[in-house]
């Protein structure tokens, strides 16, 4: 009888593993998501660079999601961050770095650690520590800085902790009606391009799993975070943020609350727009119904990639990791022409200052220009005086700004960091980049010829760890789109980083230590930073009135699908960024244990609200904030209120004290019922 036990118990693992119905805990994994939203008011958004395009509220929170994966056997491990966020900066990175070692000693390093940005252009700036991206937001911004940083920080602390056994399943599909080329007569210039789509329409994703249960989602897909438009003054994590607001309700729908991360992460998205109708609009007109429309199309691909994963990843956790000047790389014949060529000092030029579909700039510059004008050659010269070498160098590109050039620190950095990391078979490369989709094909195609043994998945994680403009292919950079405008380091940039990844590569696949002791070290700028902006001088009502008073009421009642609008009179959200709480709560009158009391249910970070901050009088300091809530055609009817919480400086003490302003409570009924 025995012996019969033991052969059933056999056969059904034979049975189980060979149809793929088991799986075996072969990693330590873990998860974690932090607020890292910023300051809600009175700060230039990063991503258009428009100076007038100054955050005045939240439509949706923005998040660091992380996730830590570490070999059982060996420990080895790797940290996967995704922010919503416009990029990734050094700053951010070293400070990152420095605080995990601090915390947690060696355990974590610029060498195992992804920090990528979903690219969103609806989140305050001013945290890098380059002037190029900081002039538009008028200087550095501490406190941006700082809630990024700890952010990030904290949820790979958070990760790190909650590390138990499971595993990773991993799946990929066609996500089609989500990007458009908008760039294709740049993109049709390549020699390559009758063989492939003119879109990347790949999605992966990776499922893990706990200990049995599942606790995350990381998805992989190029399309700009640019469904906001410029115009957009509300913060929000675009439809990257939506997606993954998307998929986290729907577990938490489904399992009863349990703590799940989904992270929407790009790829290779520098040429991939989410607005179809390739004028900055689609699939319609209005944004915020865009916005919804592509992030949805991603939530639902996911969590059917997600529903049917079977791929188990299994094998190593590694890692290989390099800096490189990338303004003077010498690049071997074998990714050239043929020929030995450099990579150059940094510099944009006039396709850059064009902008793109999803966002013209304020001049007459167009795509495609490949002629100096003489009243920008002679400003590029006052400015930066670009020599005969660079523009031989940066060649056909129109030199606007030599931003390499500037003393005693360029304007954006050179040096930079390149990583390949290892999930089993699936392989990562990291770079400081927005990568066009031709770009990325042949990025991959590098690294497969030198790792074949090693990798039959491969993605490409842009924006990561750094920041340093786009990486076009040299026959789109030829023909000088803004993505070519864009592409700091010259038309043999590419074929650099190609270099550099077949040498990650091998080292990785070989075994091989990368040798340090030649590797340049990336500046440390964080005691260089300047501000013009002036902070909060101090907050007061109208006479006759205090912070927290309503400025305009609720309506008794409302219909399913209404909006109700309420607002007080305010204090400055710089006072208090609410971070891991919220300015706002819908709140529910429900009955529990006979007694009646408010229970919140929607927040600022709910699809269906919008908090919106206005400076009524600079002079006297009074502000007005407006909160939103967009009933849900289902909502239960019941009895509702909105609350406000903030914090204002007082007068001639400059003190801040917490508030809070109330509406009147509000009936919600069914549509079709009278009001």
């Amino acid at each position: 009888m025995k012996l019969l036990i033991q052969i059933y118990i056999a056969l059904n693992v034979i049975f189980i593993s060979s149809f793929g119905w088991g799986y075996t805990n072969n990693y330590l994994i873990g998860q974690a998501k932090r607020d890292i939203t910023g300051s809600a008011a009175e700060v230039v958004m990063l991503g258009y660079a428009k100076s007038d395009q100054v955050a005045a509220g939240i439509h949706q929170r923005l998040w660091a999601r992380a996730f830590v994966v570490a070999d059982r056997l060996d420990q080895q491990r790797v940290a996967l961050v995704t922010i919503d966020a416009g990029m990734v900066f050094q700053g951010v990175t070293q400070a990152v770095v420095q605080q995990l070692q601090q915390k947690l000693g060696g355990r974590y390093s610029d060498r195992n650690l992804l920090i990528t940005a979903t690219h969103t252009h609806s989140g305050p700036g001013g945290f890098s520590h380059y002037a190029l991206y900081n002039i538009s937001s008028k200087g550095f911004i501490k406190e941006n800085f700082q809630v990024v940083v700890n952010g990030i920080v904290d949820a790979i602390i958070a990760a790190d902790r909650n590390l138990k056994p499971g595993y990773i399943l991993l799946n990929k599909g066609e996500l089609t009606g989500a990007n458009k080329n908008r760039s294709l007569a740049a993109y049709l210039n390549n020699a390559d391009a009758e063989y492939y789509p003119a879109e990347d329409r790949h999605m992966t994703v990776i499922k893990f799993v706990q200990q049995g249960k599942p606790i995350g989602l990381l998805s992989w897909f190029p399309t700009h975070a640019v469904s906001m438009p410029n115009t957009n003054k509300l913060i929000s994590g675009d439809n990257k943020g939506y997606a993954a607001y998307l998929f986290e309700q729907k577990i938490r729908q489904q399992t009863g609350g349990v703590d799940f991360v989904a992270a929407f992460a790009q790829s290779n998205a520098a040429d991939m727009s989410p607005n179809l109708a390739l004028d900055g609009t689609g699939p319609t007109k209005d944004s915020f119904a865009n916005t919804q429309i592509i992030g949805e199309r991603q939530f639902k691909k996911a969590w059917s990639l997600y529903q049917s994963a079977s791929t188990q990843l299994t094998g190593p956790i590694g890692f290989r990791h390099r800096y490189v000047n990338m303004a003077n790389q010498q690049v071997l014949p074998e990714f050239t022409d043929g020929e030995i060529r450099r990579t150059c000092t940094a510099a944009l030029g006039y396709a850059f200052a064009a902008g793109t579909e999803d966002g013209r700039g304020p001049f007459s510059f167009q795509e495609g220009a490949l002629k100096e004008n003489p009243f920008w050659k002679a400003v590029t010269w006052m400015l930066t005086q670009p020599s005969a070498a660079l523009k031989h160098c940066q060649a056909p590109k129109p030199i606007l700004l030599a931003q390499g050039n500037f003393k005693p620190f360029p304007w954006s950095p050179e040096i930079l960091p390149v990583s390949l990391l290892q999930i089993g078979q699936l392989g990562l490369l990291g770079l400081p980049a927005e990568v066009t989709v031709m770009a990325g094909r042949r990025l991959k195609t590098t690294v497969a010829v030198q790792a074949s043994a090693l990798f039959s998945h491969l993605v490409v994680a842009g924006y990561a760890n750094a920041y340093a403009g786009y990486l076009t292919t040299r026959e789109e950079y030829n023909k000088q789109h803004y993505e070519g405008g864009s592409t700091h380091f010259g038309p043999w940039t590419l074929a650099a980083y190609r270099q550099i990844f077949a040498g990650l590569a091998r080292s990785l696949a070989g075994g091989i230590p990368i040798a340090r002791d030649m590797e340049p070290s990336p500046r440390d700028l964080s005691a260089h930073q300047l501000t013009f902006q002036t902070g909060v001088v101090y907050d007061q009502p109208p006479l006759f009135k205090h912070i927290g008073d309503q400025v305009m009421d609720v309506h008794p009642s409302y219909q399913s699908g209404d909006t109700v609008q309420v607002s007080f009179w305010a204090g400055h959200p710089k006072n208090n960024m609410k971070t891991g709480s919220s300015y706002l709560f819908v709140e529910q009158l429900v009955t529990i244990e006979g007694k009646q009391a408010w229970q919140p249910i929607y927040t600022d970070n709910d699809w269906n609200t919008r908090y919106h901050w206005q400076r009524k009088d600079p002079l006297w300091g009074t502000s007005v904030v407006t909160i939103s809530w967009q009933i849900p055609v289902d909502q239960q009817p019941g009895h509702y209120r909105i609350r406000h919480e903030g914090t204002y400086k007082k007068n001639w003490t400059y003190q801040l004290k917490n508030y809070q302003g109330v509406s009147s409570m509000f009936e919600v009924v069914g549509r079709g019922r009278n009001k």
